[in-house]
């Protein structure tokens, strides 16, 4: 549990003591909470040597999701991606070595549920690092020869959720196709600007607030960190593997909150 990106402006002498190097600002973050999601990666391809150097600030039981290229989820809309996918897996997410999480996929609001599209795009993704850095071998020249990863550092299993922002996503025929390629549904809380998406798709629970009452500001209540602690522990029980990111980020409420679910359950 976590939050979505580390690096803001307005945490820096609030979450972030005054002074502490920007370098350090995940190494800081990671002290205090045992996740974060990597935006970056959204909207534009990183490089090896980056997802290194994150792999190497954080304690050896951290864990980094990874969101997918919007290259792949809102240009190509989901169509003929194979070598963006390439492209995306070459890149250097592969670095992360054990401490690769789930990989989240974005769609954009006006995406609806289409069955046959993302039963194709479902079938290319890779469900293990060796079968990601086979497709990273298809890469093309956004990502040179000479800075391009293409071997497993770590042999293990990728796990996938999808993010929908279409209220024709919210029915039984998206859940069954997603539960049917093991594909994790996430519970966005966009203030009802996204509709909220309840299902067990796949055995990861993975959740993403973005502000209860305003978009990407509002902070969380304790009541209602409460209800989400509440929430985890039933998921956990159940034997998932769960997954909370905090997106609040404009007013600095993210990483407050994400300390704040953390300490309700024990952590």
């Amino acid at each position: 549990m976590g939050i979505s990106g580390w690096t803001y402006a307005s945490w820096r002498g609030d979450f972030y003591p005054t002074g502490l190097p920007r370098t350090r600002e995940l190494a800081y973050s990671a002290d205090r909470m045992s996740s974060v999601e990597v935006n970056g990666s959204f909207y534009s391809l990183q490089r090896p040597t980056s997802y290194a150097r994150w792999r190497d600030s954080t304690p050896d039981d951290f864990v980094f999701a990874v969101k997918g290229s919007r290259f792949i989820t809102h240009m190509k809309q989901l169509a003929d991606v194979d070598v963006a996918l390439a492209n995306f897996w070459a890149s250097g997410v592969l670095a992360l070595g054990h401490k690769l999480g789930p990989v989240l996929w974005q769609l954009p609001a006006r995406t609806r549920f289409d069955a046959p599209r993302l039963a194709n795009f479902f079938d290319r993704l890779p469900r293990s690092t060796s079968e990601a850095a086979g497709l990273a071998r298809g890469h093309d020249e956004k990502v040179p020869e000479n800075r391009a990863l293409v071997e497993a550092v770590d042999e293990r299993t990728i796990q996938h959720v999808l993010e929908a922002r279409h209220a024709s996503f919210a029915t039984e025929e998206a859940a069954d196709l997603l539960r049917a390629n093991d594909i994790g549904t996430v519970w966005a809380d966009a203030a009802g600007k996204f509709p909220v998406i309840d299902a067990d798709t796949s055995g990861v629970r993975y959740v993403r607030l973005h502000g209860h009452t305003e978009l990407y500001a509002s902070g969380y209540s304790s009541r209602s960190l409460d209800q989400w602690a509440d929430r985890c522990r039933t998921w956990a029980e159940a034997g998932r593997d769960v997954y909370v990111y905090f997106d609040n980020d404009m007013r600095g409420r993210a990483p407050w909150d994400a300390v704040g679910l953390l300490r309700r359950l024990g952590s």
